[in-house]
């Protein structure tokens, strides 16, 4: 099955691209924050910096192409489209965790916060699981290929 443990730091480094992210109420409910098609990108740098991207998919493009210029509708429905941060991270593998340093994201609640994940890694195959106030959350991600 998967392989936690034996994780080394070498085979985190890369980018990833979402395959899922879904909840599990404490109802036993599966609710899909951005959607069931969402996108995404999950980076991860040998320096120890790490940058997550999920947007839903069917989002509709602004009347302006300048994003300062959006209308409070566009606004509102783009910020509930997207999550992302920016930050460092650390591994640890006798856990099967990695943490997220968050330094950088759209949503302050989050700045400066450490998001620790729970970490199966499967060949091409990366899930990042976490507990939190409204569920478990779970993401699946795929090893990106190669530009």
């Amino acid at each position: 099955m998967a392989n936690s443990g034996g994780m080394t730091p070498d085979m985190l480094i890369g980018a990833w691209t979402l395959v899922a992210w879904y909840e599990t109420r404490p109802d036993g409910r599966i609710d899909y924050p951005l959607g069931e098609d969402a996108t995404g990108m999950i980076i991860y740098t040998a320096d120890g910096h790490v940058s997550a991207q999920l947007v839903r998919r069917d989002m509709g493009r602004f009347r302006s192409e300048d994003w300062r210029q959006a209308a409070a509708d566009e606004s509102c429905a783009a910020w509930k489209g997207y999550f992302g941060y920016f930050g460092r991270y650390t591994l640890d593998t006798e856990r099967s965790t990695v943490t997220h340093h968050i330094e950088g994201t759209w949503f302050p609640n989050l700045l400066g916060t450490d998001q620790v994940r729970h970490y199966q890694f499967d060949g091409t195959r990366l899930t990042l699981d976490a507990e939190t106030a409204w569920g478990q959350v779970r993401i699946i991600w795929k090893r990106a290929p190669a530009a």
